[in-house]
């Protein structure tokens, strides 16, 4: 039902790095972890960049959306800074470059498709398709989930990555988990449910693995908790303390 990564590092890095940056990823690799979740948004010509935001501001210094600047005004705008001195002047990351890094450094990826409003199925379609290009110039595309996962809180996003490159697994992304869960993850052809830890029971956890489907976590910050959710049967889960919850945790 999940043949991933148990342990995924949050935004590549956790607390330890500035999220969506090469940073935070290098920081990932240096704990130990083969594989991260990072978030994906257009810029305002339709290339995918790191950044979890629709707004700049909090993780990138400057003002506006991310979908009124192009790649090259984004890719140089300092996301590092604000996470400490050490990394100022760290830049916002085409995805291109986060997947080249992965793929190197042989780290598997659960890329959720965050899409600015009213981007939904443009944001889907683009980063499916290129996915699907670059696993297949890697000779992956035979079995690309060894790879990488998608994963949306926007239905029809994954829906338009479902239509753009079928073959690439998805995980549907829900905050609580919804009365209709099994006929959405039906529709989109997902492999997993994706949702919070917090709201989570062990009887919705039997429920979603009963049926045959992965059951993904987030966010999962104390050791505690991560064992109880184990225990109820979910797959895998990102963490934030990457200090404190290692990949080869039980």
């Amino acid at each position: 039902m999940w043949p991933y990564p148990k342990i995924i590092a949050h935004r590549g890095g956790g607390t330890l790095a500035p999220e969506n940056t090469l940073a935070a990823m290098r920081c990932g690799l240096s704990y130990g972890f083969r594989a991260v979740e990072f978030d994906v948004m257009l810029s305002r010509d339709s290339v995918p960049v790191l950044v979890h935001d629709p707004k700049l501001g909090r993780t990138v210094k400057g003002a506006g959306n991310v979908s009124d600047f192009t790649a090259a005004e984004l890719t140089v705008m300092d996301a590092g800074n604000w996470f400490g001195a050490a990394f100022a002047g760290e830049p916002v990351p085409a995805y291109e470059q986060v997947y080249r890094f992965c793929s190197d450094n042989k780290l598997w990826m659960n890329v959720e498709i965050k899409p600015a409003p009213g981007f939904e199925q443009e944001t889907g379609c683009v980063v499916a398709e290129l996915t699907r290009r670059w696993l297949t110039a890697d000779g992956c595309d035979a079995d690309p989930g060894a790879r990488i996962l998608f994963s949306s809180f926007s239905y029809a996003a994954l829906a338009a990555a479902q239509a753009a490159a079928p073959e690439i697994p998805r995980g549907y992304l829900t905050d609580a988990i919804r009365a209709d869960w099994r006929a959405q993850l039906d529709e989109l052809g997902a492999v997993a449910l994706h949702t919070n830890q917090k709201y989570l029971s062990a009887k919705q956890a039997k429920a979603v693995t009963a049926a045959g489907f992965g059951l993904f976590c987030y966010t999962v910050n104390d050791p505690a908790r991560a064992r109880k959710i184990l225990s109820w049967g979910v797959d895998a889960f990102c963490t934030d303390r990457i200090d404190l919850i290692g990949p080869d945790f039980s």
